[in-house]
């Protein structure tokens, strides 16, 4: 089983990357964002919780994240494996679902990390806030899930690079060409877990 995990702040482009790898590895989609939504779609009371975080640019509880999180795994037990897309954002996240994957017999093997600059990150959430009617895609509540990524979620990163599994790559370019950044990162890992 392949857990890759896809990294970035917010508008850095995870979803996008998200679909292209799903059809090439055969991967499960594992995004908390999407989760969430389908949860606050249905005004489920989990999803109006997450709506008020979510509203005002605040990570949702991590109680509520692993275990949506751990009903995915267990609703897959033969997949090929999964990428993990807005989740771990932070280290007690991360440490809790190495502990997940490890008792299912599959840790991560990669954590590839796409870069992006601040003003490109508000440019692309802007313009995605004028087609989505997503509430929190104005400038005010990006600028605080940006400053949220980089003091709580940034730390992620050396968690994994403590493990030798943080692959960084530039997220800035035409979607192919990050693409094949992120599939050779992927590819290298894979190769030093079967080395």
């Amino acid at each position: 089983m392949l857990n890759i995990i896809l990294f970035g702040p917010p508008g850095a482009g995870k979803g996008t990357q998200s679909e292209k790898l799903i059809h090439q590895y055969g991967l499960h989609h594992l995004s908390t964002g999407d989760l969430l939504r389908s949860e606050i779609a249905a005004n489920t009371p989990l999803g109006l919780e997450a709506k008020k975080f979510m509203d005002e640019g605040q990570l949702v509880p991590d109680s509520v994240v692993i275990g949506m999180i751990e009903n995915k795994l267990d609703a897959n037990p033969n997949a090929a494996g999964f990428i993990f897309d807005g989740f771990p954002r932070t280290v007690a996240q991360a440490i809790a679902l190495d502990e997940l994957l490890i008792k299912h017999g599959h840790p991560i093997a990669a954590m590839v990390a796409m870069e992006v600059p601040h003003p490109e990150l508000v440019a692309r959430l802007i313009n995605r806030g004028l087609t989505s009617g997503r509430s929190d895609d104005t400038e005010e509540v990006i600028n605080k899930r940006i400053q949220e990524y980089e003091n709580k979620t940034r730390p992620v990163a050396h968690h994994y690079e403590g493990q030798h599994k943080y692959s960084p790559i530039n997220g800035i370019g035409e979607i192919e060409e990050v693409f094949n950044r992120i599939i050779e990162a992927i590819n290298n890992a894979k190769s030093n877990v079967t080395a």
